[in-house]
């Protein structure tokens, strides 16, 4: 299970009635457009409580619990580890996999800017917190001392290899497994990975309020210059919850997000997970060929 903690002073950031009115007649164009109807200020849903999560979520003792964009409380800790949950952080900086080492998480995944949906970073502005994947894990390797998982921009056996051989115990793949046959990624947003589309990805707020990386679409080229000014998450995820699910249901993909990393465009081949996953295992290298097989000419 994976809990996003919330970020500090996200609550008190939401706009009145208002600023909504505002954000909402921004967003007119795209309702009218799909026959969606805007939310009322009503319905935008606070954040979920966080203490109500992780409580659940200790007394149904998963065998593993994750966390994205924070350190957990260290009553959650001392509870995991009283019930033989392992806890696993991510960090998008040194400075993070640290506080999460101090705070004595089991595993920590280094989370490279490469990587695709929503950023974790919490320390520090996101925009100091872009580091790629193959420089934060050597750089995390050498801080911590619990085992590194690699994410980001990581597709086929060579990344890897190359996430081993920079200190990484373990990696963490998304985007590839969004592309097989068992995923639950729309049809439209399958087509797309693994195509020249996606060889180009972004960072945008604009279908959250918080920021993710995925492939450009009209909707993110068109909304390009109210990516600093549309409102934090929830507010901007209920805002765009009617305009993605008629998107959808119309099979228009132009408006929905469309998450991937920046190795997206090695993905999309069909298989089913299983066959993705013993194709990777067949591009790891035997021990005594330790490049793997030479690369067709």
């Amino acid at each position: 299970m994976n809990l996003w903690i919330p970020l500090e002073g996200e609550r008190s950031a939401l706009p009145d009635n208002a600023e909504f009115t505002a954000h909402t007649e921004r967003l007119r164009p795209y309702y009218d457009e799909l026959g969606a109807a805007a939310p009322a200020y009503e319905d935008v849903e606070a954040l979920p409580d966080f203490d109500d999560q992780i409580d659940a979520l200790l007394a149904a003792a998963p065998p593993v619990i994750s966390f994205v964009m924070g350190v957990p409380p260290r009553r959650v800790v001392d509870e995991a580890r009283r019930r033989g949950i392992a806890l696993i952080g991510t960090a998008t900086t040194v400075d993070e996999a640290v506080a999460l080492d101090e705070a004595g998480l089991d595993a920590i995944v280094a989370s490279g800017s490469d990587a695709g949906g929503h950023r974790g970073a919490f320390l520090a502005p996101l925009r100091e917190s872009l580091v790629g994947t193959f420089s934060l894990v050597p750089q995390i390797a050498d801080a911590v001392a619990a085992p590194v998982i690699a994410a980001g921009g990581i597709a086929d056996g060579r990344g890897v290899r190359a996430a081993l051989a920079l200190g990484a115990d373990a990696v963490q793949i998304g985007t590839a497994f969004l592309a097989t046959r068992e995923s639950g990624a729309s049809g439209a947003h399958k087509d797309r990975l693994g195509t020249p589309a996606a060889r180009t990805t972004v960072l945008t707020r604009l279908f959250s309020g918080r920021t993710a990386r995925g492939i450009p679409n009209r909707f993110v080229r068109d909304m390009a210059a109210y990516e600093d000014v549309v409102p934090p998450y929830p507010v901007q995820n209920a805002l765009m919850q009617p305009i993605r699910r008629a998107a959808a249901a119309q099979g228009r993909p132009e408006y929905v997000n469309l998450w991937a990393g920046q190795a997206a465009a090695l993905t999309g081949d069909g298989l089913g997970a299983g066959e993705y996953l013993a194709r990777l295992v067949r591009e790891l290298p035997r021990q005594d060929a330790p490049f793997g097989p030479p690369r067709a000419r």
